[in-house]
């Protein structure tokens, strides 16, 4: 057992997860396909495979509790963070993974292939002109933007009853003060991310 699968199946023990063995390999594929990538395109800073367990992987996957499905958009996906290993633990729900950068777009529909994630659509987009056909249960973000730019933009996606879940380090106390109507926020929750010493915190927002 390397380093990777020594730190990964606690984390998922203490996130209270119970994985098919077989998906925490494609979770350990997804990792050494990303390190891969990243020597040629640059599309995370996190550079040690290891460090990718517990910044990308179990920090990932430290909100699945909250998803509401089954249709999940993960905008600003970047790298395919947190769609891919969140499409990897929950595949009863569907997930579109939605960047405007071309060049990461393209490693996440190499992973997605790679992976056989048959609940995982890429687009390549802006979300505030990202008009799908149907709308989503939860719409998902780490690191985006503002909470209300985030809102502003992105708002015409959530479907009646969806989420906003926006993923955040410190507790973002000015950025609740510009949430306002048609969105509240529901509750922040403060995340223990397995391994992490770092702040991580859950702001859940509704529509009125």
């Amino acid at each position: 057992m390397d380093l990777q699968e020594k730190l990964l199946r606690p984390g998922l023990k203490e996130l209270g997860l119970v994985l098919p063995a077989a998906t925490e390999q494609r979770l350990l594929d997804y990792v050494a396909l990303l390190d891969k990538w990243n020597k040629t395109y640059n599309l995370t800073a996190v550079r040690d495979p290891v460090q990718m367990i517990t910044h990308h992987i179990l920090d990932s996957l430290v909100v699945r509790p909250f998803l509401k499905g089954p249709n999940v958009l993960d905008i600003g996906t970047g790298a395919g963070l947190p769609g891919i290993p969140l499409a990897l633990a929950c595949p009863q729900y569907q997930f579109t993974l939605l960047d405007s950068n071309a060049k990461k777009t393209r490693f996440v529909i190499q992973a997605k292939g790679e992976l056989g994630l048959d609940n995982v659509q890429v687009v390549h987009e802006r979300v505030e002109r990202y008009r799908p056909a149907q709308k989503f249960d939860t719409l998902l973000t780490r690191a985006f933007a503002s909470l209300a730019e985030m809102l502003r933009l992105a708002g015409h996606l959530l479907a009646e009853n969806g989420e906003f879940l926006a993923m955040k380090g410190n507790y973002p106390k000015d950025e609740l003060k510009q949430v306002i109507s048609p969105f509240k926020v529901l509750e922040v929750c403060k995340l223990v991310v397995p391994g992490l010493d770092e702040q991580r915190h859950l702001v859940r927002i509704a529509r009125l």
